[in-house]
């Protein structure tokens, strides 16, 4: 097999140590970035131009997943750890748009939210799985569908971790991953009904490799970047699913890309085995960058019909 180029990191761009960072954002009106830490219940945002030095932090109340940007809002649509807010940074309040679980206290202590991205016609996907500060996976997971009138549908159940997920350049093709099937999906979509069907294994991590796919940010070429869950590295899958580039990482638990520009920024989590793997101990939890010479997409933007 012919070699891949590879970009490789060996520093942290931001030293934040979250237990689980995750949910990297860029808002370009801000040129910002922002992302969580789901454990510590943590929003850091950084300016992309600043720098490092111009990390600030607070505070979310309640784990969560990922955020997005608002249509016409300063507010951020959240994936909570029960159901989907809007998050207001200045006060630090939820107001909650959707609960999951109508209320049924045994399964909003045993789920919480982990992954999620808005459609071309403002729609918010995200899904829910077990928590693991409260039981192991079990595939009870399910992909949400929140629309712009508010009503909450259910995609697709009995999933483990769902994460990373996208739509392709043509809007025709859905990609969403679970993690422990080492399986990225992809599934026909209908853009104008939110219809998806036909579905199909997109991209596969070998057996042989001891990592899972988390999430994955994607490109104007229409290549996915998918961070591999302790393999310490993120891949480019092209669109016809092979791997065409990597970047290696200094530790083992990245979780999510995301595009600012070309540049890529990366979270990841804490090491679990920090005696095992000191070098990646020292690297975990914390926010990398590198630029691969290509653009990401523009993220969508939630709409909400109703009144804010």
């Amino acid at each position: 097999m012919s070699e891949i180029p590879q970009w490789k990191v060996t520093q942290s761009y931001v030293a934040t140590r979250c237990k689980l960072g995750e949910g990297p954002y860029y808002n370009e009106d801000r040129n910002e970035l922002r992302f969580v830490d789901i454990w510590n219940h943590k929003l850091h945002f950084v300016n992309v131009e600043k720098g490092p030095n111009s990390l600030r932090t607070i505070d979310t109340g309640v784990a969560l997943g990922v955020t997005a940007d608002v249509e016409g809002s300063d507010l951020l649509l959240t994936g909570a750890k029960d159901g989907l807010t809007l998050f207001n940074t200045e006060t630090g309040e939820h107001k909650y748009l959707a609960k999951f679980w109508d209320h049924d206290k045994d399964k909003e202590h045993r789920m919480r939210f982990n992954d999620g991205a808005v459609d071309s016609k403002g729609r918010f996907w995200g899904g829910t799985c077990n928590d693991p500060k409260v039981m192991e996976f079990t595939p009870e997971g399910v992909l949400f569908r929140l629309d712009p009138d508010g009503s909450l549908h259910s995609v697709i159940e009995k999933a483990t971790i769902p994460n990373g997920l996208d739509w392709n350049v043509r809007n025709d093709t859905f990609f969403w991953t679970d993690s422990p099937d080492k399986n990225i999906y992809m599934f026909d979509y209908d853009h104008e009904t939110a219809k998806i069907s036909n579905r199909r294994i997109f991209y596969h991590v070998p057996d042989e490799v001891d990592a899972v796919p988390d999430g994955f940010a994607m490109d104007e070429e229409g290549c996915i970047w998918s961070s591999l869950h302790k393999a310490g590295k993120v891949i480019r899958i092209s669109p016809d699913g092979n791997v065409i580039g990597e970047i290696l990482l200094p530790t083992r638990c990245v979780t999510c890309p995301t595009f600012a520009g070309s540049k890529i920024f990366i979270t990841s989590a804490e090491e679990p085995e920090p005696e095992k793997y000191p070098e990646s101990a020292r690297h975990g939890g914390n926010l990398f960058m590198v630029d691969v010479g290509v653009q990401g997409r523009r993220k969508n933007k939630f709409r909400l019909d109703k009144k804010l």
